[in-house]
């Protein structure tokens, strides 16, 4: 297994907008076998390409045994018609967990390594993923989604930890 440290907030690759893969050659795909790896252990949910320093628009997922990824993922579709206000925590924020809202369903679209369009959605644990996942691709932390009171116990709470 290709294992790779998990970038902490404060890294810069985290706050930087990732790049648009415009050809998927060995690096590519390598990145995303090291996504797929990286993703498969308890706890984890999703893993975006920046949070292993590598600043290009990818990620993987693992929900209910299911692992995938998506290679340049646009957000299409959120539906605010139902909202869910549960608690979020990062591997790039490790140990915090805040209440943060997002959109009950998310679709995403995007390509696999054959450059053939891909269709990520989801309701609940999978909607949050994928606006999770492609908000660290623009460059954001879920942090930054939190209410302003919530958010000053966050930072706080950072600070204590020394991150």
């Amino acid at each position: 297994m290709a294992y790779r440290d998990i970038r902490i907030i404060g890294d810069p690759v985290l706050r930087t907008e990732c790049d648009w893969i415009t050809d998927i050659d060995d690096s590519v795909k390598q990145l995303v076998e090291d996504l797929l790896e990286n993703v498969d252990a308890e706890g984890r949910a999703g893993l975006a390409a920046n949070q292993i320093g590598v600043s290009l628009r990818a990620f993987s997922w693992n929900i209910d045994g299911e692992i995938g990824y998506v290679l340049n993922p646009r957000i299409q579709e959120l539906d605010f018609d139902e909202y869910q206000d549960g608690d979020e925590g990062c591997l790039s924020v490790p140990d915090l967990w805040y209440p943060t809202k997002r959109a009950w369903y998310a679709r995403a679209v995007g390509i696999d390594l054959d450059g053939k369009e891909v269709v990520v959605e989801g309701e609940e644990l999978m909607g949050r993923c994928i606006q999770h996942e492609c908000d660290h691709l623009d460059g954001h932390l879920y942090l930054d989604r939190l209410d302003r009171r919530t958010r000053a116990k966050a930072m706080k709470d950072l600070l204590a930890k020394g991150l």
